[in-house]
């Protein structure tokens, strides 16, 4: 497999009361030249916190990356230099992150932000900068970008602030781009324009996408592979259809089984029960224990590994030969 990112065996601490508190757990995940990659998960589970080290934008302290491995263009990010970074991030590798109105800066015009990245990394001119700038509103779906390049970003909407935060992400073709819950807080009609325009881009451009939210339904939108991130650690992975059709994790059963269905008259929805643990009383045992239907003996005493099911499935569950979703 031709991978444009691959995160090996990652492992991610912040320090609480005096001690570190491991956040991310092993996580490993596999990015595709070409494809969506979607990591789901509750509010929490540590996929922002992943994300941010990839980019190398952990801040330490309190922060620290404890190990593992992520693999770009041959070579290992977490061992580069910072100014070595820095002709990596917003360049080959580009983010875009969550709430455009806060990550867009007030005092500068759009077209100023967008066109940072451009002065930042490539040596052109003032004239080829403001062409790109245009050229750059136009991808991204933005009405008269002549005009709209001299706005502040109080003047735009939460989609348009987003789509320009998109054309930042995008201002010099990077090879991967990591989206960081991109649709949030957007009307649904909003949502729907940006994930499409995301996907048209990752086809025209040719580019890998890691697609983080929290929303399964847009996972199954666009995403070609899923993992699902529980309590920093990831327990569940496959193809978007195999996960859907037919999950092996008692979690991704209750993510799925959660998801609103227009056709059945229900009064409540199906929640999972209780909370996701605190980091720094991470259980004995598999994370997901005390809110599972299925748990026994075993699950209290001993972590399950992420095993293989069939296809590149895996899940990380002893009993996920028993496991099934609600039709």
């Amino acid at each position: 497999m031709n991978y444009a990112l691959e995160i090996k065996d990652l492992r991610i601490s912040f320090r609480s009361e005096g001690k570190g508190v491991e956040v991310v757990s092993g996580v490993s995940i596999n990015i595709p030249k070409g494809k969506i990659i979607g990591v789901v998960g509750e509010s929490g589970c540590g996929k922002t916190v992943t994300a941010l080290s990839v980019m190398r934008l952990i801040p330490e302290p309190p922060g620290k990356i404890e190990g593992g491995e992520v693999i770009f263009d041959g070579a290992d990010l977490l061992k580069y230099a910072d100014r070595d970074m820095q002709s990596i991030r917003g360049n080959r590798i580009s983010m875009i992150f969550q709430e455009p109105i806060s990550s867009l800066n007030p005092v500068f015009t759009v077209g100023d932000q967008i066109g940072e990245a451009l002065r930042t990394h490539l040596n052109i001119s003032r004239k080829e900068e403001k062409s790109r700038v245009i050229e750059l509103l136009k991808l991204v779906g933005i009405p008269a970008p002549e005009s709209r390049m001299n706005n502040y970003p109080h003047e735009m909407s939460g989609g348009m602030s987003q789509r320009v935060m998109i054309a930042m992400a995008l201002a010099c073709n990077p090879e991967v781009l990591i989206a960081d819950e991109p649709t949030t807080a957007l009307d649904v009609t909003i949502q729907a324009g940006i994930l499409n325009l995301i996907d048209d881009l990752r086809v025209r451009l040719g580019m890998a996408v890691l697609l983080i939210t929290h929303d399964l339904g847009i996972i199954a939108e666009v995403a070609d592979e899923v993992y699902v991130m529980y309590a920093g650690k990831i327990v569940e992975q496959g193809f978007t259809a195999d996960i859907f059709k037919e999950p092996h994790h008692p979690y991704t059963v209750g993510l799925l089984n959660s998801i609103p269905d227009l056709h059945e008259n229900k009064e409540m929805l199906n929640a999972i029960p209780g909370v996701v643990p605190s980091p720094d009383n991470f259980p004995k045992g598999c994370r997901f224990q005390d809110r599972c239907p299925l748990v026994i003996d075993k699950c209290r005493t001993d972590e399950p590994p992420l095993d293989e099911i069939g296809n590149g499935h895996k899940a990380a569950c002893w009993r996920s030969d028993q496991v099934k979703r609600e039709n």
